[in-house]
């Protein structure tokens, strides 16, 4: 529970400027609004931005930011736009390499101007080597990064796992904690400096635990083949009888145990777990056993116990779940059903968030909130 002494949300009097895009930006932007920076979101005059996919009003990621307009390629638009970001703390912006900077708003404009201005680059190759100017999207990141090759089913091609890994893991997580870690140090030191966060450095970040495991002979390279990657038969889902799924996590000697138990088969398959050439008649013994009730069922069968067994839910089923809803680890905002900010804080706990604005502030009323008028 939150202490009797509740201060502000930790970010609160933090001043980001984003630059309107799509994905990975505008999604670090909603986490650093969540825990209560002031997030100031530039469009472009008459910009869809994504409007042609998702109305404004359920634009999620723009949850607890303002909107306003500048036309960054006008003398008039610039000007605004630096004077907010001379107010400024941090920046994000997901532009290819190079699109600020013939606008006229590089880094080391800003930096001349505000030297304690974090600025946050976001993009799937950096702002430097062969492929930074390139087009690419997650599928290509995590490619390149050798995440994709590690994830699909024996004998079959790799899998894209929607785009969480590269946008949003390796991309928005890692802008993230290089603004934080960048308010900091600018905090400390009155210097601010340029975050190049890069999808492809941070999904390579996040392998170092298979590098661990591929470097001590316990992961092959092959796929579907090892721990995690649905080569194990107590690390896998499988279908129930109603056609649902059920996720099977039960890696450790005790939870195996558990699930054997559950399943009603063989004690003597905890022996010959170990050795992988039981490992077929296994996975068809636990499939054959969850095949045969529903997955509700299997709920109701493992409830409590630790064979680490979970029903496989839909987004909708799962704001239901009553370990969410004890938690309040979902909400809505104005019929939206939407994750709740996270993580929690117990000093000083997030406010609830406010709904992503459908419309714009003029920039002036920006500046002015901000303490500084646009120049003349």
């Amino acid at each position: 529970m939150p202490s009797a002494e509740c201060r502000e949300s930790p970010l609160s009097g933090v001043r980001i400027i984003e630059f309107a895009g799509i994905g990975p930006a505008p999604l670090a932007g909603m986490l650093l609004a969540d825990l209560g920076a002031d997030v100031v979101v530039i469009d472009r005059p008459n910009a869809a931005g994504i409007g042609s996919i998702v109305a404004r009003r359920h634009q999620i990621t723009n949850r607890g930011k303002r909107l306003t307009v500048a036309d960054l390629k006008s003398a008039a638009g610039r000007s605004a736009v630096l004077e907010l970001l001379d107010r400024a703390d941090a920046l994000l912006e997901g532009f290819r390499p190079g699109t600020m900077e013939r606008l006229g708003l590089g880094p080391e404009v800003l930096l001349e101007r505000n030297p304690r201005l974090v600025v946050g680059r976001l993009t799937g190759w950096g702002q430097t080597g062969p492929l930074a100017r390139t087009a690419g999207h997650d599928i290509n990141y995590i490619a390149l990064t050798g995440g994709l090759d590690a994830i699909g089913r024996a004998g079959g091609p790799p899998v894209p796992p929607v785009n969480f890994l590269g946008d949003y893991a390796g991309g928005t997580m890692f802008a993230v904690t290089g603004v934080l870690a960048g308010l900091l140090e600018a905090r400390r030191s009155g210097r601010g400096q340029v975050v190049d966060a890069a999808m492809i450095d941070g999904v390579g970040a996040l392998l170092a635990p298979m590098m661990a495991m591929v470097a001590a002979g316990a992961w092959t390279p092959e796929r579907g083949r090892n721990l995690f990657d649905t080569g194990a038969p107590f690390y896998d889902v499988y279908p129930a009888a109603d056609g649902a799924f059920v996720a099977v996590g039960a890696l450790e000697d005790e939870f195996f145990a558990a699930l054997v138990l559950g399943l009603g088969l063989d004690p003597d398959v905890l022996v010959s777990r170990a050795d992988r050439r039981t490992w077929p008649e296994l996975r068809r013994q636990i499939a054959t056993a969850i095949a045969g009730k529903t997955r509700d069922e299997w709920v109701r069968i493992f409830a409590g116990s630790d064979a680490c067994v979970a029903p496989v839910l839909t987004i909708a089923e799962a704001a239901q779940h009553e370990h969410h809803t004890s938690r309040g680890g979902f909400t809505r905002i104005d019929g939206d059903l939407q994750p709740a900010p996270a993580p929690r804080f117990s000093a000083t706990p997030q406010r609830p968030p406010t709904a992503p604005p459908v419309t714009s502030l003029p920039i002036e009323d920006v500046l002015a909130d901000w303490g500084r008028l646009p120049s003349a």
